[in-house]
């Protein structure tokens, strides 16, 4: 019996604080036909909210230090300020949409990450995602806008990296539908070299991945990225696309191969 395509797509911090930028995603997301997923994070925002209050943003390998103090901010400008801002924008182009956390509905289950050489602080690795809930929203005709918090089930709330909850969810939704994840951010696709938009991959081969890691020609926040869109292509899930709003539609974009 053939699948029924769900289109997952995961918006960086940079879209959502380029307001042009992020009309021009959502009109993308909204017109796009059938089942559709939203997983956004918030990045610059929260950091500069941190700042105001005398709180310094720490970044190690592309992922946020987490203590209880930062913990509380990305809350609120998550699951509050950017989710609602997001749905209520998507409703205004007839997109019905529902904004959750992982603690809606127990959807995302996480655990705190185990200090070992680095303390990540509140930060939530997850380790179960309910994809019989998440199926009953979308079969009702609701398209979940899901933010970057986990929780564990036990009262704490988590931070959990955007691109992580992105991978998961495509796995976990991949037994019902053929999914296309696409993680959409300012550039057109991968690039060997950040500041010229030529270096761009049209296609990149986990092999290649890992040669470009090593030779730290890709690194920093591209590295969360990539690990977490490799590993989803061992679940049934049908393409992995990262590029900016064009790929979106399929004229751009790279396209990961194992």
């Amino acid at each position: 019996m053939k699948k029924e395509k769900l289109h997952i797509v995961k918006i960086g911090g940079k879209i959502i604080e380029d307001e042009y930028r992020l009309s021009e995603v959502l009109d993308a997301f909204s017109a796009k036909e059938g089942r559709k997923i939203l997983i956004h994070g918030g990045g610059k925002r929260a950091s500069e909210l941190l700042q105001t209050l005398g709180i310094q943003p720490r970044m190690i390998n592309g992922r946020r230090i987490t203590d209880a103090p930062t913990l509380e901010i990305v809350i609120m400008v998550y699951a509050g300020l950017i989710n609602k801002n997001i749905v209520a924008q998507l409703q205004a182009r007839s997109c019905n949409a529902i904004g959750l956390s992982g603690a809606d509905a127990n959807v995302i289950l996480a655990e705190k990450r185990e200090v070992k050489a680095i303390d990540y602080g509140f930060a939530g690795d997850i380790y179960k995602i309910d994809n019989q809930s998440i199926n009953s929203i979308i079969t009702n005709n609701f398209a979940p806008v899901f933010c970057a918090i986990t929780h564990d089930g036990k009262g704490q709330l988590l931070n959990t990296n955007a691109d992580t909850v992105a991978a998961e969810v495509a796995k976990a939704m991949a037994p019902f539908y053929d999914v296309y994840l696409y993680y959409c951010f300012e550039k057109k696709g991968v690039l060997t070299d950040p500041l010229n938009e030529d270096s761009f991959l049209p296609t990149l081969e986990v092999k290649q991945y890992q040669n470009l890691k090593t030779e730290g020609i890709i690194s920093e926040g591209m590295i969360p990225k990539l690990d977490n869109a490799f590993s989803v292509l061992q679940h049934q899930v049908r393409e992995v696309i990262i590029g900016d709003i064009q790929s979106l539609s399929g004229t751009t974009g790279t396209i990961l191969k194992n």
